[in-house]
């Protein structure tokens, strides 16, 4: 037995060499980053500022963290729900049709083409970017943070829609076309069934990145809890510091917990 074990190995290719070129190439860019950047420590001031936010959190402002107002991290959370799930829903709805313009055995190669570099493009630019863009058009506030998860979502959502629109079996519609059903009746009974659980996954998960991201938005102006929050920063009340973050982390928590019991109960039924 042990024979026939050791002429196995000895058939098997000799891999070391290909080991060794990749373990150098991985030294190379990690040096080559290195060089790349400079660090130059921590300020003098960041352990005092570190220990100030860990403070606020131990000891946060309840007053700001329970105040029901226009003001109240309550409100300002509720803000950025609304700003994640709203252009969630809207740049989902748009990832449909760009995700059926992606498929070259719908649309063809040249139509496939020209909507895969589109989406490059829109890929290419970050949501801070867009955000920036969107606040000049409409001014600051929540309708900018919309636009932005709008337009970020259609990226990532409808690459993740045509993985599973390359993926429908043929084989359903072949069968129902010979049992003579019409366009309609494909679409209605053999794609949207196949499709339906995969999209609804994949656009809870687009909604649980979408909320972290609201919450950067906020730091330039586009709505939710994040402008109250460098604010507080700035001016060093920590204490309000502590209840945005504590909100914050609350929130993500909950969230975090839905979406994943929501996918996991979609894949599994």
């Amino acid at each position: 037995m042990n024979n026939m074990i050791n002429k196995q190995l000895e058939r098997e290719p000799n891999r070391r060499v290909y080991y060794f070129t990749i373990f150098a190439i991985l030294i190379t860019l990690l040096i080559w980053s290195i060089t790349g950047v400079q660090f130059k420590g921590i300020d003098s001031r960041g352990s005092t500022i570190a220990g100030n936010i860990i403070s606020g959190i131990l000891s946060p402002d309840l007053d700001f963290l329970f105040e029901f107002s226009d003001e109240g991290v309550p409100y300002l959370l509720f803000e950025t729900i609304c700003i994640a799930f709203l252009g969630t829903i809207f740049g989902s709805v748009l990832a449909i049709p760009v995700a059926f313009l992606m498929s070259q055995s719908i649309v063809g190669p040249v139509l496939s083409f020209i909507t895969r570099t589109l989406l490059v493009v829109i890929r290419t630019i970050p949501s801070f970017v867009y955000g920036l863009m969107f606040i000049r058009v409409t001014g600051p506030g929540a309708y900018a943070g919309v636009l932005t998860m709008s337009i970020t979502s259609i990226g990532m959502v409808s690459k993740l829609y045509l993985d599973t629109i390359e993926e429908i079996d043929d084989g359903i519609l072949e069968a129902m076309e010979a049992a003579g059903c019409n366009t309609f009746e494909k679409i209605r009974y053999g794609v949207i069934p196949q499709l339906f659980t995969n999209f609804l996954s994949t656009t809870i998960y687009r909604f649980d990145m979408n909320l972290r991201d609201a919450t950067v938005l906020g730091l330039v102006g586009a709505g939710g809890i994040g402008a109250p929050l460098i604010f507080a920063m700035n001016s060093y009340r920590w204490g309000e510091v502590g209840s945005i973050l504590i909100g914050l982390i609350i929130l993500i928590l909950i969230i975090e917990f839905i979406s994943t019991k929501s996918r996991d109960k979609l894949a599994n039924g």
